[in-house]
């Protein structure tokens, strides 16, 4: 196999970091061209040294004196703002990570789309916010995508394309996160510890609180929408609390294809880098005498509304979607911040939603006004809020 040039779009976060590591695995078969982050400049620092990157990207522009220093002595190239990363992504890498955590992420994915290459999406708000722009540009760059999330990996992976038409329904698989059996007066005061304590994955804080609010499985319904073309009634979420079954495809004849494995990004990542090959992952393998019982269960749309929100914007379209996730963004970090609290996430996106005027989306740029409309809403909302 000849040598694979890399891009990581948001290598410091968790996705980041677990392809990072399959990567160092293997120095022969890839060659990092960019790595970009945010905050954590040290790890940025160090998994560039590590992985031989010929640039590195921090988005926030007052540490890039800081990322400067660090690789004072090496050959690497720093850059620095968003639209440092923007032109990292647009470097022409064989194959690109697009990881950074929500709709940041959504103009350096647009970038990798036209360079028409591979392109491994783990930022399920690129699709969230501007999914029929996003999936248009694909087919007409000829891009190949690979979805990384776990459950749309599954789904990639046991949806047999010659049998579409023949598809009865999706499966998307959640842990419930770690609330699925408290109520809501448990919920009322739980706090940000406990929140990002998932119980199963190891995720960033801001993807555990969005899983604790099921949040984000209402974001991965709308991704599943525009990355395999089913109409919403055919999309179906089942409460699975061992994390085994990723999800599954069900078929008319009653068949139904899961993927199952152990709770451990690293395989999805290792597909998406070895598409459409299969290669060598870290992932423990899973052992069947070992699972006492696997468990399925509907969720409850009243203890977590914000799966019933998803699919309310979904089913109205236009900017819906890119104005829940803009609310539901400020809203988590406001909780995070320890300024609202955990119900309140679902209500301020709810309350923005609704208070927000819908408008038909064509161009990126209309989804970027209506993300920045929803953000100066929701931290309107939240000052209201604190006030009371």
């Amino acid at each position: 196999m000849s040598e694979k040039s890399i891009t990581i779009l948001g290598s410091t976060g968790s996705i980041g970091k677990n392809t990072v590591d399959i990567i160092r695995r293997y120095p022969e078969k890839y060659r990092v061209k960019a790595l970009t982050g945010n905050q954590n400049v040290a790890l940025l620092a160090e998994q560039a040294v590590l992985l031989k990157a010929e640039t590195v990207v921090t988005a926030n522009k007052a540490k890039y004196q800081e990322l400067k220093e660090l690789l004072s002595g090496t050959s690497i190239r720093v850059e620095a703002g968003n639209e440092a990363v923007a032109a990292a992504a647009a470097e022409d890498a064989d194959w690109t990570m697009s990881s950074i955590v929500g709709a940041a992420g959504l103009i350096p994915t647009m970038e990798v789309i036209k360079r028409g290459k591979t392109l491994a999406l783990a930022n399920k708000e690129t699709l969230v916010c501007a999914g029929e722009i996003v999936m248009k540009a694909i087919k007409e760059y000829k891009t190949t995508l690979v979805p990384v999330d776990s459950e749309h990996s599954a789904i990639f992976q046991t949806l047999e394309e010659k049998h579409r038409g023949a598809v009865d329904r999706i499966l998307l698989t959640a842990s419930g996160g770690p609330f699925r059996e408290k109520d809501l007066a448990f919920m009322e005061n739980v706090t940000p510890e406990q929140a990002v304590a998932h119980p199963n994955w190891n995720m960033g804080a801001k993807i555990s609180v969005d899983s604790a609010t099921m949040m984000n499985k209402g974001l991965e319904i709308i991704e599943a929408y525009h990355l395999f073309g089913f109409p919403a009634e055919k999309i179906e979420v089942l409460v699975h609390p061992q994390s085994i079954v990723h999800s599954a495809v069900g078929y008319k004849d009653g068949s139904v294809l899961a993927h199952m494995g152990m709770p451990d990004m690293r395989t999805p990542i290792a597909y998406a880098l070895a598409y459409p090959e299969r290669m060598e992952s870290p992932t423990a393998k899973l052992d069947f005498t070992k699972i006492a019982a696997l468990t399925f269960s509907h969720p409850d749309e009243t203890r977590f509304p914000a799966l019933r929100l998803a699919k309310e914007c979904l089913a109205k379209g236009q900017t819906a979607t890119a104005i829940m996730n803009a609310a539901n963004e400020v809203a988590v970090s406001a909780f995070l911040n320890r300024k609202i609290g955990f119900l309140d996430i679902a209500r301020t996106a709810e309350k923005v939603v609704k208070s927000s005027s819908l408008t038909p989306v064509s161009t990126i740029e209309e989804v970027i006004a209506a993300d920045a409309e929803a953000r100066e809403a929701a931290r309107h909302c939240i000052e209201e809020r604190i006030k009371n």
